[in-house]
């Protein structure tokens, strides 16, 4: 279903509040579209007025688990049939561990809460972890990494971006003759893809690159 099936959902929405970039449709059925059918668990961070969640529950079909997090106990007036929303704060780590308790297999993350950069990066090492062998942790709404009312500015070393960017040398770490260790991450994620405003992670067990982790090629 790559077929434009998001944007024009979110053109005929009239009932929900959804509030996204119209360009970030393309990224989300471009990574997400394998999903579609397959009964996913997704989570999204940041529930507004409850449009996003409606909209993940058309496009993925029946038998898909949607979550939500949000600061803002109102949001739970959009939960409804397989459609859970959790109060509190992207960065608390006691309930990010409750909701993956409850929901061991993630597959697709979705980073659109506070937009701070210590939230983004705490919600990121605690989740990524988390989500299936085959999901997608995508964080949007990047643009703020070069605001500094969000921790951000260029060349910040505290923001998403720079964080970000240091993962491309972690996902080659196999590779470099001087002190990037290869991690769980180097393991178990296949790509990093960035766009104008949204980093998408995707994972895949590495297999041959697992090989060579163990004899790397002179």
């Amino acid at each position: 279903m790559s077929d434009g099936h998001l944007h024009r959902y979110f053109l005929n929405n009239g009932e929900y509040r959804l509030h996204k970039w119209l360009h970030y449709f393309d990224i989300y059925e471009r990574h997400f579209s394998r999903f579609v059918d397959k009964k996913p668990t997704i989570l999204e961070i940041g529930v507004a007025g409850g449009g996003s969640l409606k909209m993940w529950q058309n496009y993925f079909g029946e038998g898909a688990n949607i979550i939500g997090i949000d600061i803002k106990p109102e949001c739970k007036q959009y939960e409804g049939e397989s459609i859970e929303i959790f109060i509190g704060s992207q960065d608390d780590e006691e309930l990010l561990n409750s909701i993956c308790a409850k929901y061991p297999k993630i597959d697709i993350v979705l980073d659109d809460g506070s937009h701070m950069m210590r939230h983004m990066k705490k919600s990121f090492e605690v989740l990524y972890p988390r989500v299936s062998d085959n999901g997608v942790y995508v964080v949007e709404d990047t643009h703020t990494c070069y605001w500094n009312e969000y921790e951000g500015g260029l060349g910040v070393p505290g923001s998403f971006i720079e964080f970000a960017k240091a993962k491309i040398d972690e996902i080659n770490a196999v590779h470099s003759r001087e002190a990037v260790q290869v991690t769980d991450f180097t393991r178990r994620t296949d790509s990093i893809c960035f766009y104008d405003s949204v980093v998408v992670f995707e994972k895949r067990k590495q297999g041959l690159r697992q090989a060579a982790i163990t004899a790397p090629m002179l």
